[in-house]
């Protein structure tokens, strides 16, 4: 692909159902690189081409492509929209120059996009937004620029300004040159006459974008004063300066489908964005030296092997070389899911690195000793749900740790656990749409068919008085008989302060030999107390006892504890306690009211709320609560909140169950033993 300008890389990003791969495929089909347009629903697209991706028409991993547009070299990687794949997203953007961030001109979703524009921010990456789907909208362009600047923490400056909108769309004015532009579908726009009755609008349009590029530029605001007209060359020199910087975030508008305003975008990202030398220079990369690549996103390919997506922050970059003892076998252009072999790569490009053993996406390999530290890492959220699994059949089970290693190579948001307490295997996420996409890469790329339910809750028990107990062990047998009796104290302690021993034996009533042996046995059946779960804070008090010179063993003592607990936990009220999680809870204001109902109704305790830190329009509400209730937690928070709601979350105390509960928790423990 030849081209006379440095190249750019650029994300495609933005809510679920924005339009992103439409987006990218008239992206392709107008610069020539693609001849025919396919279409989402139709599953013929560039993007999407995963076979989980086209059985949901969503995108759920970042597809690359590349095309070249007035000379320029522009690397695309569609980002799945989705909050449950919001860790390949960003993956993808600490690798790129710039991002593109999609929405739909519907006011009510822009609070969808905030948590985005809040990374970018926080990344520094530049950025410009695409309204696209604007022949479905009745909103005013200006009031949909009103909802922008509402989310946005950067000054939102319109590049166009829509003519007409809904069915009635018409065209745009181009702020920077001050010209119309007829949209004609599946063809470059026509120059037409501006309409009378959008001069003024234009008019105090292009001022406001002027005084917010003045803010930056001393000479605009002088001419601005001094009240001289702006030429075109200096508002795009400013916005150009202005993207570049991530001081401002330029606005464009457009139909994908109908490749309307998509060829008005492509000019914008050639003319304004800057390239991969401007980037590698602000992020302290150093021109010279050996090669240094980071890995944005890991495929496992069918019949191919491992692919790993690879930004070249500095090349060359040849096949064959060693990166911190990973061969490189094989360089490759990535077009969907075509890949073309490539000679080397470039400082700057995006490719494909073949069978990088070893590799997870997100690290960092080669350069000089220390010089990886000046890329941002990134570490996966915090898993918000989970599913206990097994696999259906039994032979699978040896299968499943290794095909769930190249899976948390390709997503490291991934996690699974084997919860030693509740003896499951659990499978976390970031969502149930997640962990289903999760499970359906392992059935058609490893041949796993697995189970799934909710995990069961490490539920404790504990008591609330003491007793006395009494146990013995007296069995019979053709040889040596078996003999031992004890008699213990059991204590409840304070919460937190776990279980204790403690000997009182006087006299020889039980030899000291013995006497570890009742501590083992306390413990051994302490493990499952009269409510089906382990018991915690107690102290088991040894006071007195008899014993058998012959028949008397370390078993028989231990049995005998036993028989001595068994007896005595019942008398001491047991009661159930539940882990009680600390959750920080993130929402836009306006669904704060909601989500203080939803703990509530949870049997939550709020402990305070405030306006989030950074984050204008949003509050943090500290809460307790049960971990029994915390599962579909992320479901309904969503759900409630436009899909953009989150939490953390960690493991704080022990609280005791309510008694209408405890019944059936007890009842299932049993059912399930």
């Amino acid at each position: 692909m030849s081209t006379d300008r440095n190249p750019c890389n650029l994300a495609l990003v933005g809510p679920n159902g924005a339009g992103k791969t439409s987006l990218l495929e008239s992206m392709l089909f107008v610069s020539g690189a693609i001849p025919r347009k396919g279409k989402v629903a139709d599953g013929t697209s560039v993007g999407d081409h995963a076979p989980e991706a086209r059985a949901r028409q969503m995108s759920t991993e970042p597809t690359c492509a590349t095309v070249a547009f007035e000379g320029r070299r522009l690397t695309v990687i569609d980002c799945p929209g989705s909050v449950e794949f919001i860790h390949d997203t960003r993956s993808v953007l600490m690798g790129v120059d710039a991002a593109v961030v999609v929405v739909e001109p519907v006011l009510e979703r822009l609070v969808a996009v905030a948590p985005l524009l809040h990374f970018l921010d926080a990344i520094h990456l530049p950025h410009l937004i695409f309204v696209n789907k604007m022949d479905r909208s009745e909103v005013r362009w200006r009031d949909l620029l009103a909802g922008l600047r509402a989310v946005s923490q950067r000054p939102v400056v319109p590049h166009l300004y829509a003519i007409g909108r809904g069915e009635g769309l018409v065209g745009y004015v181009d702020l920077v040159d001050e010209k119309a532009w007829h949209f004609k579908a599946g063809a470059p726009s026509d120059e037409m006459s501006m309409p009378e009755e959008y001069r003024d609008r234009e008019s105090q349009a292009r001022q406001e974008m002027l005084e917010t590029l003045a803010d930056f530029d001393d000479e605009l605001l002088e001419q601005l004063l001094e009240d001289r007209p702006v030429d075109p060359g200096t508002v795009l020199r400013d916005l150009a300066r202005g993207l570049s910087a991530d001081s401002v975030v330029p606005v464009l508008l457009g139909v994908a489908e109908r490749d309307m305003g998509v060829r008005r975008l492509l000019r914008a990202v050639v003319e304004e964005a800057p390239d991969a030398g401007v980037t590698a220079e602000r992020l302290g990369i150093a021109k010279d030296g050996p090669p240094l690549v980071q890995i944005l996103k890991t495929y496992h390919v069918p019949h191919a092997g491992k692919l790993s997506l690879a930004r070249v922050w500095r090349g060359p970059l040849k096949d064959g070389v060693q990166l911190d003892g990973s061969r490189v076998s094989g360089l490759f252009e990535v077009n969907g899911a075509r890949t073309e072999a490539a000679g080397e790569a470039e400082s700057g490009t995006i490719v494909g690195l073949g069978r990088m053993e070893g590799v997870r996406t997100g690290d960092v390999l080669g350069g000089t000793e220390g010089e990886a530290s000046s890329l941002l890492s990134l570490e996966p959220p915090q898993p918000m749900y989970a599913f206990a699994l097994h696999a259906k059949d039994r032979n699978d089970e040896v299968k499943l740790s290794a095909a769930f290693q190249k899976l948390a190579e390709e997503d490291p948001a991934i996690r699974l656990d084997l919860d030693p307490e509740t003896r499951q295997t659990i499978l976390w996420g970031q969502g149930e749409m997640h962990l289903r996409v999760a499970l359906d890469r392992l059935r058609q790329k490893y041949r796993l068919e697995l189970e799934t339910h909710s995990p069961r809750t490490p539920y404790r028990e504990t008591i609330r008085k003491g007793t006395q107990a009494h146990g013995r062990h007296k069995k019979q047998t053709g040889g040596h008989g078996q003999f031992a009796d004890v008699k213990i104290e059991i204590r409840p302690r304070e919460r937190g302060e776990g279980f204790a021993f403690s000997n009182k034996i006087v006299g020889g009533a039980v030899p000291k030999q013995f006497i570890p042996a009742v501590e083992d046995g306390a413990r051994e059946w302490l493990a499952k107390g009269p409510l089906g779960f382990p018991v915690v804070d107690v102290e088991v008090t040894l006071h007195d006892g008899q014993f058998h010179s012959v028949d008397s063993s370390e078993l028989a003592f231990k049995m005998a504890t036993g028989l001595a607990l068994k007896e005595g936990l019942p008398n001491c009220h047991p009661v159930l306690l539940e882990p009680i999680l600390t959750i920080s809870i993130s929402v836009p204001s306006d669904y704060t009211s909601k989500a203080l109902a939803l703990i509530s109704g949870k049997r939550g305790q709020v402990l305070g709320y405030e306006a989030k830190s950074d984050w204008p329009g949003w509050d943090e509400i500290s809460a307790n609560l049960p971990q029994a209730e915390s599962h579909d937690l992320v479901l309904q928070l969503r759900s409630m909140t436009q899909g953009v709601g989150f939490f953390t979350w960690q493991v704080d105390h022990l609280d005791e169950v309510p008694e209408r509960l405890t019944r059936d928790i007890a009842a299932q423990a049993a059912t399930a033993a």
